[in-house]
């Protein structure tokens, strides 16, 4: 039997998946999580076997909250659904140590056997997941990226500069790199370009 805490903002696709993964395998589902926050509360509570959470939540993302339940239990298995696998995200999860991908659109029986998969240790990402992840077509560095992140919150320089705690001499040189990258006019214009690329 696999023990399992799914952590989803989507509460019915989360009660869908807290109804049948236990029909298609030999699951138990210990709890469920509707944020970034409760997941980690939920994993770090019931220590499942494998923890299925959601990429984009509230608050505290996906991301967030793998990175926080690292760092407590370095040994947690983790299975991450996805909408959109942007090659930039499926690197940091992969850094952070998450071993499975599968695509929100997947049936309950294929979420139950990749879940057995990693509980094995084994690691499973989707042929589809994989395949946007390879073409990785972005010419932005992780630090431009972030500064247009940043940026598109409608923040000054200065602004951006303090949160990302960079001189604002940087930032300007990370903003100019961005907009020559995306031959755009303005900061906020190459913004909207990287976000319309699904680059942020």
């Amino acid at each position: 039997m696999t023990s399992v805490v799914l952590a989803d903002d989507e509460a019915l696709l989360r009660k869908a998946l807290a109804a049948l993964l236990p029909l298609e395998g030999d699951i138990t589902v210990l709890a469920e999580a509707f944020d970034g926050a409760s997941a980690i509360e939920a994993t770090l509570k019931h220590q499942p076997d494998v923890l299925v959470i959601d990429l984009e939540m509230p608050g505290v993302d996906g991301l967030g909250a793998v990175a926080e339940i690292r760092r407590a239990r370095p040994g947690q298995v983790i299975l991450m659904l996805t909408r959109h696998a942007r090659p930039g995200v499926l690197r940091k999860a992969l850094k952070l140590g998450v071993r499975g991908f599968v695509s929100k659109s997947a049936e309950p029986a294929h979420i139950t056997s990749v879940i057995a998969t990693l509980h094995e240790g084994k690691r499973w990402i989707d042929p589809d997941v994989s395949a946007v992840a390879v073409m990785d077509d972005c010419p932005l560095t992780d630090r431009e990226l972030d500064v247009l992140r940043v940026t598109g919150e409608g923040y000054s320089v200065a602004d951006i500069a303090a949160r990302l705690h960079l001189a604002q001499g940087t930032v300007r040189n990370y903003l100019s790199n961005a907009m020559q990258k995306t031959q755009t006019s303005t900061r906020h214009e190459a913004a909207r370009y990287a976000r319309e690329h699904d680059w942020l």
